[in-house]
């Protein structure tokens, strides 16, 4: 029983990784007043990319810099849009996502089905010979041990920084902001960037790590749900990794229902049940949000215009 109970744990960790990088990346953009849905289409686009790197250089790290650039690529043209042209966030990132998607699966066809490179397991030494929790949490990959030390450095970086703080002002009110000297426009498109280069970097675990190769339309909706728990989690870092572990803990559940062929649940039901919990975390914060923003930035979606 409580081999399971472990097994479980360990694919849970795993399957909650790229969604816990793309969470990370857009608390940064939303907390700077920038509405990123494109998500999905940059973790699709950076999977992409990171597949092929890895099936022409060999080196999975230099394959997981490529989807962070074609990430923080597809980001820029957002931030574009929406921070220098000032046009409709929501429309730029749903555009994003539609043109990553379809740069994809277009400039992917030729390795489908190609063997490239993978982030293989690497127990760190001590503390993967902890009884259960060494098992569990120091026998990932490496791109796994990166995401347990971003959430904390995201957190204070946010919560503990001058620049935190700067961020956080911009998102809350741009124009007071700019009055104490804080550049807006500067600080709006880090943050974007630096969201999109997460994004990416979550697609390259897909492909590099969590199930190696490109196949088309494989984050299966991941962006969406990074951008869910983003609000369920208060737009703070620590939260929307327990929201990416969430995800991840269903994912293995149904993973190892189907695995030990038990008919109890049907799999169709399994597979559905993260994205109906995106559904009922979404209609319970809009029914909080009617009495009160939610936590929610003040400025998030509107763009900055100088007085």
């Amino acid at each position: 029983m409580l081999d399971s109970l472990a097994f479980i744990a360990t694919i849970a960790i795993k399957s909650s990784i790229a969604v816990l990088f793309a969470a990370v990346g857009e608390v940064f953009a939303e907390r700077s007043g920038v509405l990123n849905l494109g998500v999905e289409g940059m973790m699709l686009f950076g999977a992409m990319v990171g597949a092929a790197a890895g099936v022409a250089w060999g080196d999975p790290w230099i394959a997981a810099g490529c989807g962070m650039l074609a990430g923080a690529a597809l980001a820029a043209v957002h931030g574009f849009f929406s921070i220098t042209l000032k046009a409709d966030q929501t429309l730029s990132g749903l555009a994003i996502t539609i043109l990553g998607g379809g740069l994809a699966g277009f400039l992917g066809r030729s390795i489908i089905g190609v063997r490239g490179v993978r982030f293989g397991i690497t127990p760190i030494p001590g503390l993967s010979d902890i009884p259960v929790i060494g098992d569990i949490l120091f026998r990932q990959n490496e791109l796994a041990y990166v995401a347990y030390l971003l959430v904390p450095a995201a957190s204070w970086l946010l919560f503990r920084t001058s620049l935190g703080l700067k961020i956080r002002a911009v998102g809350e009110d741009a124009a007071a902001a700019d009055a104490m000297g804080v550049n807006v426009l500067l600080l709006r498109w880090a943050c974007v960037l630096f969201g999109g280069m997460l994004a990416g970097l979550g697609g390259c675990y897909l492909s590099l790590a969590y199930t190696p190769g490109w196949k088309d339309g494989m984050t299966m909706g991941q962006g969406w749900i990074a951008i869910a728990m983003v609000i369920f989690s208060g737009w703070r870092p620590g939260r929307a990794a327990l929201g990416a572990l969430l995800f991840g803990a269903l994912a293995a559940l149904q993973w190892n229902v189907e695995a030990g062929g038990s008919e109890l649940v049907p799999s169709w039901v399994l597979k559905m049940l993260p994205y109906v919990l995106t559904i009922a975390v979404l209609v319970l914060v809009k029914k909080f949000a009617a009495s009160s923003r939610g936590g929610a930035p003040a400025a998030l979606g509107t763009p900055f215009h100088r007085m």
